[in-house]
């Protein structure tokens, strides 16, 4: 007997299944009362499809998507069907045979699953909505599941059109923000440069501070950059002690190092090794800026390097102690000592070094000894 009706396709494999054998799957999944609670439980849209992409299965969350009442409305269609994409109807074979399909994420996890594989995609549809079409942003699961010898595919999505979004009008800001910041500072550096004697010290003191206001953008740029995988490491040739002295003098010109001394090592291994400057300095300029804000005035803030053929080990130490609570709960993404809304400094810092910059960062606190932070490094970043 021939369980699938065969029909021309530009993309993914032909053929629908039989009105017969399509029952006999779904009274199938009927049956498995546990795994259809468990799958109603979860708030994400989850679908299990056959080998001809059709759905023989779907939880509660579909339904109320689309306002369907009865499963059985939905039985035999594809994703691309269910959600009305417009590319579904084009090829009589319907969702995945046109060549639309091809650069569909949610057909390609589907197939991917078929292969045996576990695969996420990114999903793009445009589909009919009320008589005019809507732009759906998704992000899809294809999950391989055997169930008495049959193969089927665990499908499910949920909606990131918010999150694309977010993500656009955020790349937006930045860009505009930091093109009147940029303005901003070359306004200040003439205004500086042409300031007669009783003004130079205030029109250069709005320079520096434009410029650190540039920096503060871009760190928070780059910081969410990184929470989204887009950031990409520029790794580039760097001498150990030139770039500490750099990064020292940038934090001896911040409004909290007025009261405090920022030392260099003396003793500190100068060698010469491959990095992300910026990233690095960012990592870095915290780890000063967080040693500072923790001393009391009068307190000398200390930073200093060692080094062995394969790794850079750059420290910032300060007499002061970490309460044991607060250490319990640092490089946490949303804690803070300094109230609500704070808290990306440590965060980041372990973000950028850990995902970024192949490294590690530790830290030690006592009484006795104070706190010094750690960040190790390959002496070669290879991205």
């Amino acid at each position: 007997m021939n369980d699938t009706l065969a029909l021309d396709t530009l993309f993914a494999p032909a053929g629908r299944t039989s009105p017969e054998e399509l029952q006999r799957q779904v009274e199938m999944f009927k049956t498995l009362t546990p795994l259809r609670e468990a799958f109603d439980a979860v708030p994400d849209i989850v679908m299990i499809l056959n080998r001809q992409r059709e759905l023989v299965h779907c939880n509660e969350a579909l339904l109320r998507l689309l306002d369907v009442e009865h499963r059985e409305t939905l039985h035999g269609l594809r994703p691309g069907e269910i959600l009305h994409c417009i590319h579904s109807g084009e090829m009589e074979d319907g969702c995945g045979a046109s060549e639309f399909c091809s650069t569909c994420g949610a057909v390609r996890a589907i197939l991917g699953a078929q292969q045996g594989d576990k695969v996420v995609e990114e999903c793009r549809i445009i589909r009919e909505h009320e008589g005019s079409n809507a732009s759906l942003d998704l992000r899809v699961w294809g999950t391989p599941y055997t169930h008495d010898g049959e193969e089927f595919t665990i499908f499910s999505l949920v909606d990131i059109s918010d999150e694309k979004r977010r993500m656009a009008l955020e790349r937006l800001f930045f860009h505009d923000v930091l093109n009147v910041a940029g303005s901003l500072s070359g306004l200040a550096e003439l205004v500086a440069e042409d300031a007669p004697d009783e003004l130079l010290r205030p029109a250069e003191r709005v320079h520096a501070l434009s410029l650190r206001l540039i920096e503060e953008i871009q760190a928070q740029r780059d910081l969410l950059a990184a929470e989204n995988h887009q950031l990409i490491a520029h790794p580039d040739r760097l001498q150990s002690r030139v770039f500490l002295e750099q990064v020292a003098d940038t934090a001896r010109a911040h409004p909290v190092a007025r009261t405090h001394e920022v030392l260099v090592d003396g003793a500190l291994s100068d060698v010469e090794f491959v990095s992300d400057p910026v990233l690095l300095r960012r990592v870095i300029g915290n780890m000063l800026k967080n040693a500072l804000e923790a001393s009391r005035p009068g307190d000398a803030v200390t930073l200093g390097c060692s080094a062995t053929d394969a790794s850079l080990e750059i420290w910032v130490h300060n007499p002061g102690m970490i309460p044991h609570d607060v250490q319990l709960q640092l490089f946490q993404r949303s804690f803070s000592t300094k109230g609500a809304n704070r808290g990306l400094g440590t965060y980041g810092m372990k973000l950028f070094t850990e995902n970024y910059l192949n490294g590690s960062i530790a830290f030690i606190s006592s009484q006795e000894g104070g706190t010094r932070f750690t960040a190790t490094y390959p002496r070669v970043l290879i991205v």
